[in-house]
Order: C-alpha cells, then sequence, then structure tokens
C-alpha cells in the first residue's frame, strides 16, 4: 500500500470515530499508533491541558513514551511545554543534553533510545488544547511532508476534541432544559394544590410557594415536589398566609 493511501485510510478510519458518544482516550491512543506508522518515528504522544492549564498526558504509542511524556510534565520541560505555550510547532529539536535548552528531558529522553524531538500544537484559532508529541529513534529529521502530515494529524484531534466538548456541553445544556421543564410542571401542580387549599388564586399560591421556600433556605422547586409528594403538608405552606393575616 502506498503512502497516499495509507494517509488516505488513517484520515477515514480517525473521521470514523468522531460520532456521538465516541471514546476520546481510545481516539488519541489510535491517533499516537498512527503517526508512529505514518511519519516513521519511533514514538508518539499527546498531551492535553486540564481545566487550569496544567498539561496532563492523554495518550502514548508504547510505554516508553508515556513515561518521558510524564517526566516532562512532571518536570515543566520538554517540547511539548514550549509548544503548548506558543501555539507553535517545535521540530528537529536534536537530544543532546545538557548543551539543550531542555538539558533533564534531553537526558531522560536519550536513555530512552530518542535522538530527536518535535510537538505539533494541538489548536484552534485561539483555543490551545494540548500538543502532539513526536519521538525519533534515528538521527533523522522530520521533513516538510511529514511535518504537514503531523500538523494534519493534530487538526484531526483538535477538531474531535472539540466536538466530544461541544456534545458534552450540549448534553448538559440538554439535562439542565430538561430539569427546568420538569420543575415547572411539579411547580404548576403544586400551585393548584395550595390554590385549592387556601382558597387563593393561583398568583397567590406561587407567592406563598416562593416564601416557603425563601423562609426556609430551600429551592422553589425542591418545596413544589415535596408539596405534590405529599412529604410537606399543605398547610405548613399555606400557615403562613394565616401568619400574614394575624399581623395585618
Amino acid at each position: 500500500m502506498g503512502r497516499e493511501e495509507r494517509l488516505s485510510r488513517v484520515f477515514v478510519e480517525l473521521a470514523d470515530t468522531l460520532v456521538s458518544g465516541f471514546d476520546v482516550v481510545e481516539f488519541l491512543h489510535t491517533l499516537t499508533e498512527r503517526c508512529v506508522e505514518l511519519l516513521d518515528v519511533g514514538a508518539a504522544g499527546v498531551v492535553l491541558a486540564d481545566e487550569r492549564g496544567n498539561l496532563r498526558v492523554m495518550a502514548s504509542s508504547d510505554e516508553r513514551a508515556h513515561v518521558l511524556e510524564v517526566f516532562e510534565v512532571q518536570n515543566q520541560e520538554g517540547p511539548c511545554l514550549d509548544c503548548y505555550s506558543s501555539g507553535k510547532p517545535v521540530v528537529n529539536e536534536p537530544l543532546h543534553g545538557d548543551g539543550s535548552r531542555w538539558p533533564a528531558f534531553c537526558r531522560e529522553a536519550r536513555a530512552a533510545g530518542f535522538r530527536f524531538a518535535h510537538a505539533l500544537p494541538l489548536r484552534l484559532r485561539d483555543q490551545a488544547l494540548g500538543a502532539l508529541n513526536l519521538f525519533s529513534d534515528e538521527e533523522s529529521r522530520l521533513g516538510e511532508t511529514g511535518q504537514v502530515v503531523g500538523q494534519a494529524l493534530a487538526d484531526v484531534a483538535t477538531t474531535g476534541l472539540l466536538q466530544a466538548r461541544a456534545m458534552e456541553e450540549s448534553r448538559v445544556l440538554a439535562r439542565q432544559l430538561q430539569s427546568a421543564l420538569d420543575s415547572r410542571v411539579i411547580i404548576e401542580q403544586a400551585k393548584g394544590m395550595l390554590a385549592e387549599r387556601a382558597v387563593v388564586d393561583l398568583d397567590a399560591a406561587f407567592r406563598l410557594l416562593r416564601g416557603y421556600a425563601r423562609n426556609h433556605n430551600e429551592y422553589l422547586s425542591d418545596v413544589a415536589r415535596n408539596v405534590v409528594e405529599g412529604a410537606l403538608a399543605p398547610n405548613a405552606v399555606t400557615s403562613t398566609l394565616r401568619d400574614a393575616d394575624k399581623r395585618r
């Protein structure tokens, strides 16, 4: 199979995983494995930023890369940190030990058998999500074509992650909306029960519910549900109306 055909199949494979409810971790592990196959690098890994902006290791093509990336993140030194903070690629960095800008990282990387390091940003416009790390076993550089393909794979990962985030936010919003709708139904039921018991109109019944919730530091929807389910006697709520009448 030619390089172009392999590349095409990989992009189709990755695109096929971007469906509702897809497994993000499995997706990223597949990405790292395909990077090794397509780019002729020794290993690959993905680090992502958490909500505080701290990088976390999410996927690695093998244990060597995983251990090295953990070291990199824990020691705050290495190509993925520079790539993430700048939003720009770091490519063809030789791992020459103490003479490097990352002396401790380079010693660990060379001990693991790596000779060159690269990092490509997972970024869409002003959104920086993390970085794709690539490690070369041989004394060979990542060519222009390799850089283009690598960045394209990083962009696919970014798209997948943003889609996963959007789907989760959509699910959260849908749950919140459904919860609000359900609460509204319960409140209407409670209003009707209180209006009948206190012989008041629905507006007054709603004021009773709100007044009880505020006085007892409870959620309005919880008070209404307790009234409907019988956990809170309507008389306990309507008594606030009688108390108000007495004070007049």
